[in-house]
């Protein structure tokens, strides 16, 4: 009897440790599914730019993308143009807006902080020099360039010691960054040397250069294009004396805690429009984008390195 007793008691307490165990695994299954499927799902969707050229006119462009979205996300979408990449950071950060057309380096402050992932990034026909003209290669980086006014006495980065330059505002990566670093590199401290003017569009510092209002302009590669319409001649009267390394393309960044699922659906949405007649139009004359291809955090170490060498410059 005892030793029945005994292999009963035995039989019982594997049984439990089997079903303790069971239970343990569906609890970490479910536990996962539920993770899988969490986050944010937007019901309606707040996409925000930063205005890159024609500040003033920029919204206005940029308004039809939310129509598109609308008709590929099936929710209502609301388009706005901030005053800079800081604005849109915070402004994520808030939750007040879902959706970041981001530069590389304002990314990078997104990311950060915990406000932002990066979903895509833009695809570019790359530069032909001389001359700054589309190839016909897609790439998803680009260069900076500084600029100056033909019969300028400087002729190469050695001249720019002391003086006048246009730049973005410090975290535009072709407008403040990258040539800041490699200035630095190179033993020209900008923020020491020079007189740095900030403006409000490459256009801007294209233009301040041409009617002498600075000596030079960090501006991406090759934004003389921008003014070409209004002064057909700008190639030969604004030219380039540097051009600096890859800078990753811009991102299109979406709010940290949204769900995969949605970021699956968004990242589709933006491809798809990229490609339509109309949603090229509206991405090629807000961005000059061509084209979105999915993005990963690696592809911006080498801004976190450049912002190093820079320094950290961002109220």
């Amino acid at each position: 009897m005892k030793s029945w007793k005994k292999l009963a008691l035995t039989a019982l307490a594997a049984v439990s440790v089997f079903t303790l165990a069971a239970c343990g695994n569906s609890s970490k299954s479910s536990s996962a599914s539920s993770k899988s499927s969490s986050g944010y799902t937007p019901k309606s969707l707040n996409v925000q730019f930063v205005p890159s050229s024609q500040a003033n006119t920029i919204e206005a462009k940029a308004k039809p993308l939310a129509g598109l979205l609308q008709k590929e996300l099936k929710i209502p979408v609301k388009v706005t143009v901030s005053t800079d990449y800081n604005t849109i950071v915070e402004a994520m950060g808030s939750k007040q807006v879902d959706v970041g057309f981001l530069p590389p380096d304002g990314y990078v402050l997104a990311h950060k902080q915990g406000y932002a992932d990066v979903l895509l990034q833009a695809e570019r026909y790359k530069i032909v020099q001389p001359g700054g003209r589309n190839g016909t290669t897609l790439t998803n980086t680009y260069r900076s360039m500084i600029v100056v006014k033909k019969g300028s006495s400087i002729k190469s980065y050695k001249d720019l010691k002391g003086k006048k330059i246009a730049v973005q505002d410090v975290t535009s990566s072709a407008g403040y960054i990258w040539p800041s670093a490699e200035l630095k590199q190179k033993g020209i401290d900008v923020q020491k040397d020079d007189t740095l003017v900030t403006v409000k569009g490459h256009d801007q510092g294209v233009l301040s250069v041409l009617n002498g209002d600075t000596d030079a302009a960090f501006v991406f590669e090759d934004a003389r294009n921008l003014v070409k319409k209004d002064d057909p001649d700008i190639m030969t009267k604004v030219l380039p004396i540097y051009f600096t390394k890859p800078i990753p393309n811009d991102t299109i960044s979406v709010r940290s805690d949204m769900s995969a699922a949605f970021r699956k659906k968004l990242s589709a949405a933006f491809i798809k429009i990229a490609k339509t007649k109309k949603g090229h139009e509206i991405i090629s004359t807000v961005y000059s984008h061509e084209a979105y291809v999915p993005s990963k955090d690696s592809n911006f170490d080498i801004v976190r390195q450049y912002e190093k060498i820079v320094g950290d410059n961002k109220k």
